[in-house]
């Protein structure tokens, strides 16, 4: 199986108070080329620190990279939309990034981004016929949420915050779809949109394998998308932290659009360190496919301590114990 991460930025992640992936709102830009960079070095190089929260809790790419070292699966990168590019070799998809949805059209560059994504898409299925899809792009649960609710679910997302900001993310949506009034069905993902959730909706269009999708609330968006085109939804797999977030939808919203999803059951209470333990309390949740490593490491048959350790030994590294 080959996992590839889509890496990307939104204008909607500008909002004060939408997103905590990022300590500040300047380095929210940069969090997704590190989460990349992150994934294959010790450190990030387009910035000098660790992506954290602003109450300093470690990106979820530290539990992807744990498994990527046990599994030993290889990591591809899309830049689809990234304001910075990764100092890492990367398929190039976009580097312009979403536009403030409440405004103008997400995804203006879509069509490019639709054909590259397919181009892609068929030379991967030459190298395997089991991909992971997955995702780093701060604000994308908005984006994502603004779609599900154009299509008639009445989604709410999950978010990297203890403290989910339901109401702005709302006003924000309402902004948005009051901007655009009725849509169809193709105008919907380039005007509610991202690039990130474009390159997803047009690598899964055309895999003619089968694809995991690896993340929360976007992946609800994907498959709701795939089946306005009554094409096969694949399956998500995401983190019990998303599934348990009682401020969000996802379970039901899953169902509603009939996707099938797989729930990781990592468990980090057994972390030496708060910074990781916290995750436990509802802190980031998801992200960078951390879901979706973490269940290719299980299945592979590493034990959720083997795991644990792994991240633990990874931060350490970080904080230079």
């Amino acid at each position: 199986m080959i996992f590839i991460l889509a890496i990307g930025n939104t204008e909607v992640s500008q909002i004060n108070g939408i997103t905590a992936a990022g300590e500040t709102e300047e380095l929210i830009k940069f969090t997704p080329p590190a989460d990349a960079e992150y994934l294959f070095y010790n450190r990030p190089r387009c910035i000098n620190a660790i992506p954290v929260t602003p109450s300093g809790n470690p990106t979820p790419a530290i539990m992807t990279k744990a498994s990527k070292i046990l599994v030993g699966f290889p990591i591809l990168v899309a830049r689809a939309g990234s304001i910075v590019g990764p100092s890492l070799p990367y398929f190039f998809i976009s580097d312009s990034p979403g536009k403030d949805i409440r405004t103008e059209s997400g995804v203006p560059d879509i069509k490019e981004i639709l054909e590259k994504s397919s181009i892609i898409a068929d030379e991967i299925f030459r190298m395997d016929d089991e991909v992971m899809l997955a995702e780093s792009i701060p604000g994308g649960t908005t984006t994502a949420m603004a779609i599900l609710r154009d299509l008639g679910y009445i989604s709410v997302s999950s978010s990297s915050m203890s403290q989910n900001p339901v109401a702005l993310k709302l006003k924000v949506v309402e902004d948005a779809l009051q901007r655009v009034g009725n849509l169809g069905r193709n105008e919907v993902l380039r005007e509610l949109g991202d690039p990130v959730l474009a390159f997803l909706y047009g690598f899964t269009r055309r895999f003619r394998g089968k694809v995991y999708l690896a993340g929360g609330t976007q992946m609800l968006a994907v498959t709701a998308l795939l089946k306005l085109d009554g094409l096969n939804y694949g399956t998500i797999v995401t983190t019990k932290y998303v599934v348990a977030d009682k401020t969000a939808t996802f379970s039901r919203t899953a169902n509603e659009i009939g996707t099938t999803f797989v729930e990781a059951k990592v468990n980090l209470f057994i972390s030496r360190y708060p910074g990781i333990r916290e995750y436990e309390k509802g802190i980031v949740k998801e992200g960078v496919g951390a879901g979706g490593a973490y269940y290719l490491a299980s299945t592979t048959g590493f034990t959720n301590k083997e795991i644990v350790d792994k991240i633990d030994n990874l931060y350490s590294d970080l904080i230079g114990e």
